[in-house]
């Protein structure tokens, strides 16, 4: 390829650590988080070395899920849909706000071990924030990462962002009154009514929601319901990003300790 062809190509809008660590609800160090999920679920992440990450327009498909997870408040979708971009008429913030929403992925925690964050399994994993959040961000360091699409290795293109949910009264509140907010904003806003007890905590991996992202072929990027980030817990463990692991009374331990130590991990308790 020439000299003057290279130009001539758009930039790859690479992904990056913490862009709005500035307007997010950051906790404290020596905040534990708490993760509840299904017992497999746990032994596949551990034997796989994953953290796993849902798309946000996508919780659809268990009691409660929250369908407008990620969207545009009721009251910011006419401003948003009537302002539009200068050197793309035909396409409005409204558009972007929901483009983005498509390339946005979450994974949730709790800042409490409450009774409602137990519907989502038997067991929960403790996490130490501050260890965690330096563990997340020394993978994806800008230079270091890179996106496995369909066997190929790709360009990082996914930001991370920490946050705590800030709960709204969804049909009222207007978050974009003085300013655009970014799209990720509204990753971190939900229905106080239904949400409020869940005091739940946010990691996302969120990708440019303009244009397209294509392959050398010319293939275009599809964005996956849900994806995977690697994670180590058996290093999370060894050096406390993993405090503990807590069960419900339900749980079978001695058929979740077998499985464990099949894996060469000793049960936390």
């Amino acid at each position: 390829m020439g000299e003057e062809q290279s130009r001539k190509l758009p930039a790859v809008h690479l992904g990056s650590i913490e862009p709005l660590a500035g307007r997010l609800d950051i906790p404290s160090n020596g905040q534990l988080l708490y993760k509840t999920m299904k017992v497999e679920n746990l032994l596949l992440s551990i034997a796989e070395s994953y953290l796993h990450f849902n798309r946000v327009d996508s919780y659809l498909d268990f009691p409660g899920a929250d369908q407008h997870d990620g969207r545009q408040l009721p009251t910011d979708l006419p401003g948003n849909a009537m302002a539009k971009f200068e050197k793309a008429p035909n396409f409005s913030m409204a558009l972007y706000y929901d483009q983005s929403r498509s390339r946005t992925y979450a994974c949730s925690l709790s800042l409490e071990n409450s009774a409602s964050i137990w519907k989502y399994g038997k067991v929960c994993v403790v996490f130490d924030f501050a260890k965690l959040r330096a563990m997340l961000n020394h993978t994806l360091q800008p230079g270091h990462a890179a996106l496995s699409y369909r066997g190929n290795r790709c360009h990082q293109i996914f930001s991370i962002n920490y946050g705590i949910v800030k709960y709204v009264e969804w049909e009222q509140y207007q978050a974009n009154a003085r300013y655009f907010p970014n799209p990720i904003e509204y990753t971190y806003l939900k229905d106080k009514e239904k949400f409020f007890q869940e005091k739940e905590l946010r990691i996302c991996l969120s990708a440019l929601g303009m244009g397209q992202f294509t392959l050398n072929d010319g293939c275009a990027m599809e964005f996956p319901a849900s994806l995977r980030m690697t994670f180590d817990f058996r290093a999370a463990m060894t050096d406390g990003t993993i405090r503990k692991i807590l069960y419900a009374p339900a749980c079978d331990r001695a058929s979740l300790y077998t499985e464990l130590r099949k894996q060469r991990i000793e049960p936390m308790e």
